[in-house]
């Protein structure tokens, strides 16, 4: 088997001692070759290359969700075709690993590595399903590149909650739970459309919803992780469906209170819930409008603002290795 290993230096739970560990173990079974990603986009472009060529059978991203984010967006720039592209395997070496967790695998990178060995020669594999998120024809984002994303998206709040954590990381602060904590309650301070929500939600054969403050696009669940602690935001999200959408159209101080506290007694039977939330399953397509801009996430990464975004879940997109 011939691979390709995408590495990121600035992993965080990683050491240059244990990437050359895991890198020895994977290079016993395979003909392997490994690149460092040396700029934003790297991994995406590494992708894109293992996806032209035609001798890359198996892609490892050693990183985060935001190295498996760009390494799945390079392999899959000309569509899905599960069964002539590479497939995907991951080791985590993030702070959260939400992609490789939700898959089943260990959150530890040597034990991950050892489950990811097995698998090969176990040929254990699975075709999961990705999101899709582009710019809404007709719109101003209209020209936005396409991005797909593995796990989450975020239209409102929590986007803005990443976005606040990505300036601090870029100051020097270490990404951890106090920090996301300490952002979200200052984004809710700070967040304008909190009391009279600004998003509105199209489904094709369906009335409009408006009014809505934020709204969170999960492909699996959970939605990510408290430490251990797995955190449902649609607990029915799954890499065989298609899109869950969890959006309240109210966040004062006392239903914030609420939604948090059924963020974290949330169990895989129930999430959010309320009469001024909506909660749909296995949605194929549909598009989120915005009075005014609003910071847009997809797997932890920050994109900027936008006012329309189109989302598709799309089954059976990629073959992982699990």
């Amino acid at each position: 088997m011939r691979a390709l290993l995408v590495a990121n230096p600035a992993a965080t739970t990683t050491s240059a001692r244990t990437r050359d560990v895991l890198i020895h173990a994977l290079a016993s079974e395979m003909k392997l070759e490994t690149v460092t990603t040396e700029y934003r986009g790297h991994a995406r472009d590494l992708g894109r290359q293992a996806a032209e060529s035609d001798d890359i059978d198996l892609v490892v991203a050693l990183g985060g969700d935001g190295t498996v984010n760009e390494v799945v967006n390079g392999l899959l720039h000309a569509g899905p075709a599960p069964e002539g592209l590479p497939r995907l395997a991951v080791v985590p070496g993030g702070s959260t690993n939400v992609f490789a967790r939700a898959l089943g695998l260990p959150n530890d990178a040597v034990e991950a590595t050892g489950a990811l060995l097995d698998a090969l020669r176990e040929g254990s594999e699975r075709t999961v399903g990705m999101g899709l998120a582009e710019g809404t024809p007709g719109t101003e984002d209209e020209a936005v590149p396409s991005r797909w994303f593995t796990f989450c998206a975020g239209l409102g709040f929590d986007a803005g909650v990443v976005g606040r954590v990505e300036q601090q990381r870029e100051q020097g602060r270490r990404s951890t739970h106090a920090l996301y904590l300490r952002q979200v309650a200052r984004q809710f301070l700070q967040e304008p459309d909190r009391r009279h929500g600004s998003i509105t939600l199209e489904r094709p054969g369906e009335e409009p919803v408006t009014g809505l403050v934020m709204s969170i696009i999960c492909n699996t669940s959970p939605w990510t992780y408290l430490g251990n602690r797995p955190v449902y935001a649609a607990p029915k999200a799954s890499f065989d469906t298609g899109l869950d959408l969890l959006s309240p159209s109210r966040m004062s101080l006392f239903s914030a209170a609420r939604y948090a506290t059924q963020l974290l007694t949330s169990s895989p039977e129930r999430g959010p819930h309320g009469k001024h939330v909506v909660s749909l399953h296995d949605l194929d397509r549909f598009t989120l409008h915005s009075k005014a801009p609003l910071p847009l996430q997809m797997d932890g990464d920050h994109l900027g603002l936008r006012t329309s975004v189109t989302f598709t879940g799309v089954r059976r997109a990629l073959r992982v290795i699990v």
